[in-house]
């Protein structure tokens, strides 16, 4: 999961963004209405979340801006302004959530994962894709009934390929998808992440490359038998 963190106060969004990688979230931060207009030009976010009073655009000009781009992506407002009023009206706004500081980072992490779950609400919370049980709350992978114990961008480079069912993701999705802006875009990251990860899966060999296009979870289980592409073949992809 990727998500937008609009806030003013460069403490507590660097503390919210360090929190989120913790638990497998990539996150930009954008301290000011044009920096966050810029990032939702250029990114797809799964969600943002908007601190209402911001330098700019306000958080109510983005939310509007989003909603109006038919984007889809979910906003959880997450401001100081808790009567009822405020949170009505940033509902009309057409905010999906409402948190109101201070707030816990925990309660912030469950909020995002449940808009997450609802706006992928035709995917079951538990996905299962060739022998893979992948628990995305409890953030656990069982290969064929054994537990994978993975490192935190494991597990997200590994949701990312489940989710796409079977469909090819390219190196620059998963960089976009399970890491945050200050990542290198050539950096060999996701190479090196994807061989590690296939390593902790097991043979035989589940995540398969396409040369030069990305990498895919092998769904054909001839394919899996005779081995798919070898490990070598994703090192070099």
């Amino acid at each position: 999961m990727r998500v937008l963190i609009v806030e003013d106060e460069p403490y507590l969004a660097d503390a919210v963004r360090d929190g989120l990688r913790l638990e497998a979230i990539a996150a930009d931060v954008a301290g000011d209405g044009h920096t966050a207009l810029e990032l939702l030009s250029v990114n797809a976010y799964d969600i943002a979340v908007l601190d209402r009073d911001v330098p700019g655009p306000s958080g109510d000009e983005i939310a509007a801006h989003i909603v109006a781009s038919g984007s889809g992506t979910p906003i959880l407002m997450l401001t100081a302004a808790d009567r009822l009023d405020d949170k009505e009206s940033g509902f009309e706004l057409g905010a999906d959530d409402y948190l109101t500081k201070p707030f816990e980072l925990r309660e912030l992490v469950l909020r995002l994962r449940a808009l997450d779950r609802r706006r992928a609400h035709h995917r079951p919370p538990v996905r299962e894709l060739a022998g893979l049980r992948l628990d995305p709350f409890r953030r656990e992978v069982y290969r064929d009934g054994r537990y994978v114990a993975l490192t935190r961008k494991q597990f997200a480079v590994l949701e990312v390929l489940v989710a796409a069912d079977g469909g090819v993701v390219s190196a620059e999705e998963l960089l976009e998808r399970a890491w945050d802006e200050n990542a290198d875009p050539f950096t060999n990251a996701v190479r090196i992440t994807v061989s590690a990860l296939r390593k902790r899966l097991g043979e035989p060999w589940l995540i398969a490359t396409v040369p030069g296009v990305g990498y895919r979870i092998d769904t054909t289980d001839d394919e899996r038998a005779s081995g798919g592409e070898t490990e070598g073949d994703v090192d070099r992809g």
